[in-house]
């Protein structure tokens, strides 16, 4: 068996169409939907992220500004940023680009965006929603990655899902998310003594630590569906995920490339979250 591919460039590419097509018609009621992109410092990764980010926007029709700053900016300065951003009718969408200088508290600038603008899902309020069924931002990268497996029409209920990675960004979200959706859900990471064990037991596995071939074909059981969210390099250099991608494939039934897997779905869901936040002001 070999894995069918989860193509994240094509399934971005028909949701960023449906985007457009609501910012239209949201546009044609006077209002445009807005995301304000804040980087301070010169991390090269970060200016490639915000670079990506800034032209997703414009291509679906979106409007976006971007705000740089020095390295040197203060706490005080960029909270007072935010806060002036929150204040924006024209913005609907306000997103500080992480990791930030050691001098500034990133939780402390988080909390500081409006819970009605985190369309990055990373407030606590975001969180207490997720974790409560209730209504609110999801953060971009595990929404993602729920919406390819929707694409492949995958029924969660009473699947065991492993995901591997425990942040607040990716692995806890993911795992509600999951959760959500009737799966039986475990949370492997660091201290886990045997992750081989729980990987051969799952039905659907997300690798989510930032390390090459934590996952490799020996711990997949076949048939099993592999989403890799990893971000790393290979010895030539070349982007790679978390998973062995050659091995793994020849046992699951889908899996997700690095890179063209669920890369381009992170800033989807971003764009997904600014039009939902531009609907609901305008509402």
């Amino acid at each position: 068996m070999t894995a069918q591919l989860i193509d994240g460039n094509a399934l971005s590419k028909q949701l960023r169409t449906q985007v457009a097509a609501r910012a239209q018609a949201l546009k044609a009621k006077g209002v445009t939907p807005g995301l304000a992109v804040v980087l301070v410092g010169e991390n090269p990764a970060s200016q490639v992220y915000v670079r990506n980010k800034v032209k997703a926007c414009e291509d679906a029709g979106l409007h976006s500004v971007l705000e740089k700053y020095d390295a040197s900016m203060t706490e005080a300065e960029l909270l007072a940023r935010v806060e002036g951003l929150n204040n924006d009718p024209d913005i609907h969408g306000i997103l500080v680009q992480l990791p930030l200088p050691e001098h500034i508290d990133a939780q402390k600038v988080i909390e500081a965006i409006s819970p009605a603008k985190d369309v990055d899902g990373f407030h606590i309020a975001s969180a207490g929603a997720l974790m409560t069924g209730m209504p609110g931002f999801w953060p971009c990268t595990p929404y993602g990655c729920m919406k390819m497996l929707e694409s492949i029409g995958y029924d969660l209920k009473g699947k065991h899902a492993v995901v591997i990675g425990r942040s607040n960004i990716v692995g806890k979200p993911m795992a509600l998310m999951l959760l959500q959706k009737n799966a039986t859900v475990t949370i492997c990471h660091s201290a886990t003594p045997d992750l081989k064990a729980m990987t051969l037991q799952a039905d659907v596995i997300v690798a989510a630590v930032g390390k090459r071939n934590v996952l490799t074909a020996d711990m997949v059981k076949p048939g099993a569906v592999v989403l890799d969210v990893g971000m790393n390099r290979n010895d030539e250099g070349k982007l790679c995920g978390d998973v062995d991608f050659d091995g793994v494939k020849e046992v699951a039934s889908y899996i997700t490339p690095v890179p063209g897997g669920v890369g381009p779905m992170t800033i989807t869901m971003l764009l997904v979250n600014t039009l939902e936040a531009a609907e609901s002001a305008a509402n």
